[in-house]
């Protein structure tokens, strides 16, 4: 009788585990067969020898990334520039998900959503042209239509990199900022509208319903996101940092981290075990800081935790 409960119970879930089969074929293939390269890290790659006769290098290859005199500020740059689009992330995507929860037109409401997703779904090299149209010096926008006509001189972007910060930020929150705000969106639709018709009838005010309903329940949404961004902490979006400021060597000093080092590196050098030690780095620091903030996230609110 088990058995054939079984032989029932898998027939009847069977659809299900075939519609599941092709993500996890992919999970597997993209994510954890790849893990089997993390010895190229170890090892002198030797292409005639392959990776498993090649000869071990042990900690050698890190010591790449600390040996170069860019180390403090590529490490920085990826760093700072991560914590300043967690915090900006957090404060405008769940601030532009509750003016967008004001929005009573259907139609309206649409055509927002779609305009805040378009720079999402772009490709940094489309980005790239775009950017460059508004701060080529002798073309673009800015120096042209802004700078020129307000007796102003025309700037050189492409060649001073104190204005870079300010750039890449912008650009930052213009492509990313509709993901992050359709994810907090989506939770404050899925708060009951109990509380705020009750709210609404003690005479409550909408500052008063959003600082004491809706950023509460929004709280374990926010915590999640956060904790998974601090997983990535010491990565860096490439097509950002390289494509927009067009790998410029005079922009280095604010654009450069550690992915544009490593991609730099490699095709100068064509060291792929640097390269692969690189990204092994980034993994375990960012195993590492991921694990730290759900320990700190568990021992002050267990219940927002991810494990």
């Amino acid at each position: 009788m088990n058995t054939k409960k079984k032989k029932v119970k898998l027939l009847h879930y069977l659809p299900i585990y075939i519609m599941i089969l092709p993500g996890f074929l992919y999970l597997i293939i993209n994510n954890y067969l790849p893990m089997f390269g993390i010895m190229i890290a170890f090892k002198r790659l030797d292409f005639r020898k392959g990776i498993l006769l090649s000869d071990w290098a042990g900690l050698d290859n890190f010591k790449f990334l600390f040996a170069s005199g860019n180390a403090f500020r590529m490490i920085r740059n990826t760093l700072a520039y991560n914590i300043l689009f967690i915090l900006l992330g957090i404060v405008l995507g769940v601030t532009v998900a509750i003016l967008m929860n004001e929005i009573t037109s259907k139609g309206a409401l649409k055509a927002y959503q779609t305009l805040i997703l378009i720079p999402n779904l772009m490709s940094f090299v489309i980005i790239n042209y775009l950017v460059y149209s508004y701060l080529a010096p002798d073309t673009g926008l800015v120096n042209n239509s802004i700078l020129i006509p307000l007796g102003q001189k025309p700037i050189s972007w492409y060649t001073n990199a104190k204005y870079w910060p300010y750039i890449l930020t912008i650009v930052n929150v213009w492509q990313s900022i509709g993901f992050t705000t359709i994810i907090y969106y989506s939770s404050i639709i899925g708060i009951s509208t109990d509380y705020f018709e009750a709210a609404t009838i003690d005479g409550a005010t909408k500052w008063q319903q959003i600082k004491y309903i809706t950023l509460p329940l929004l709280k374990p949404t926010i915590i999640t996101l956060l904790i998974l961004n601090m997983g990535r902490i010491f990565t860096s979006n490439f097509g950002l940092f390289y494509q927009v400021p067009r790998n410029q060597g005079m922009l280095y000093p604010t654009t450069q981290t550690i992915d544009v080092f490593v991609f730099n590196a490699l095709m100068n050098n064509n060291d792929y075990s640097m390269s692969s030690a690189a990204s092994v780095f980034q993994s375990i620091v960012g195993a590492l800081t991921l694990i730290t903030a759900n320990t700190i996230i568990r021992k002050i609110q267990p219940e927002d935790s991810l494990f």
